[in-house]
């Protein structure tokens, strides 16, 4: 009868220790674009009807939410494999979109982050213009763009603070293509509104990003990348591994979210938002109850 008290009594501690692991408070971060917000959205509410106490904190800028999850101020949030590659472990090297993720994965591992399965988004860096003008310039890849540059034609870009000064942005982007727009020939602004700006005829040129809804609907051309410049950026979840620990299951909740993203899925998730302007809490649902997650 002991043997059998001391099993149970075993047996509900465990289930108590569980259950307060799954009671702490999961931080939920997002960086301050839509493809963030919705991610956050969808992340937040697809794990609270798993039952975790979720606090979303969307909205953040990318170095600082970097600095929260490490500081285990944020558990979880979606980043991208080229980010951390570059900006966060500044590795160089030019590696393949596989290699980039166990790279990533391996480095971050022992500042105590775990990267879950990576998504098929990736969100790399791109520029634009618009159609009617890229045609009538003869310009449909970065290269085209430096020649024309080069045999002295003006251009202007609009890019936001983050691909200025990143070092996979703008400068050693020029370097590689052997062009530069001119310091007065590039304007500053939120990433929001770079695809505005060229739709308006500010500028000539717009820094976005591949999986950007709008870019079908304002009629714009992406110029191909033919030196290949910009590394791969799969869209993955990643934990602190501490959060992990104390919620294993996480793994395979959120690696068969991951599983569902691609490239399409993501820029008509961003349309949504961006062009029919529905509301990034609405489209998050909706996306989840389509899929049989809530």
């Amino acid at each position: 009868m002991k043997i059998q008290l001391k099993a149970l009594t075993l047996s509900v501690l465990t289930l108590c220790v569980a259950s307060l692991a799954q009671a702490q408070t999961l931080n939920v971060g997002g960086k301050n674009f839509t493809e963030q917000l919705i991610l956050a959205s969808m992340t937040s509410q697809y794990l609270e009807d798993k039952g975790y106490d979720v606090d979303e904190r969307s909205g953040m800028g990318t170095s600082v939410l970097r600095q929260a999850q490490e500081s285990g101020q944020i558990d979880l949030y979606w980043e991208y494999t080229g980010t951390s590659l570059i900006s966060y472990n500044k590795v160089e090297e030019k590696l393949s979109p596989q290699a980039t993720y166990e790279r990533v994965k391996q480095l971050d591992a022992e500042k105590g982050l775990t990267w879950l399965d990576p998504s098929d988004a990736n969100n790399t860096y791109a520029l634009a213009m618009r159609e009617h003008h890229a045609e009538s310039l003869g310009i449909s890849s970065i290269s085209d763009l430096a020649q024309v540059i080069n045999e002295g034609n003006a251009l202007t870009l609009a890019s936001n603070a983050t691909f200025y000064s990143r070092d996979d942005g703008l400068r050693p982007m020029q370097e590689t293509y052997d062009f530069e727009f001119g310091r007065r020939n590039v304007s500053r602004m939120d990433q929001g509104l770079t695809l505005t700006a060229l739709d308006n005829e500010e500028v000539d040129v717009a820094m976005t990003t591949a999986t950007n809804g709008r870019i079908p609907a304002l009629d714009l051309t992406v110029l191909e990348d033919d030196k290949e410049f910009f590394p791969d950026y799969a869209l993955t979840p990643v934990v602190r591994t501490e959060t992990l620990e104390a919620n294993p299951e996480l793994a395979e909740q959120m690696n068969r979210l991951s599983a569902l993203l691609n490239d399409a899925t993501m820029a008509a998730l961003n349309a949504r938002v961006d062009v029919e302007r529905e509301s990034v809490d609405d489209v998050a649902e909706s996306f989840l109850e389509e899929n049989d997650l809530l």
